[in-house]
């Protein structure tokens, strides 16, 4: 299965089942073929992602030499594997233009 995430505020955003499901969760959403996040969901929805992408790994130092351009990239990160920072990005981005339109995300639908 795959998601397709919309919204009226933000180009479609597809995931595969496994990172879906996982981005689901990190909002407290239920894994589901269909579903919304509210208008007033996107703020703890968004809070809730970036809780999770700081606990796992967390921002280079500024002052590691070999990190000097990972600022300039949104989804840079010191970790060796594609890292939850890599993979919800896309759906922040998301989350943030709905939030500054007042515009729901959906998906199944």
């Amino acid at each position: 299965m795959m998601y397709k995430f919309k919204s009226r505020a933000a180009a479609d955003l597809l995931m595969t089942e496994p990172v879906g499901n996982r981005v689901l969760s990190l909002m407290g959403k239920e894994h589901a073929p269909q579903g919304i996040i509210d208008v007033d969901q996107l703020g703890p929805a968004l809070a809730a992602l970036e809780a999770a992408v700081a606990a796992e790994c967390p921002e280079p130092s500024s002052h590691d030499a070999d990190e000097d351009d990972a600022h300039d990239r949104p989804h840079a990160s010191s970790c060796d594997h594609v890292s939850l920072r890599q993979r919800v990005w896309p759906m922040v981005q998301m989350l943030k233009a709905a939030q500054a339109e007042r515009q729901p995300i959906v998906w199944g639908v």
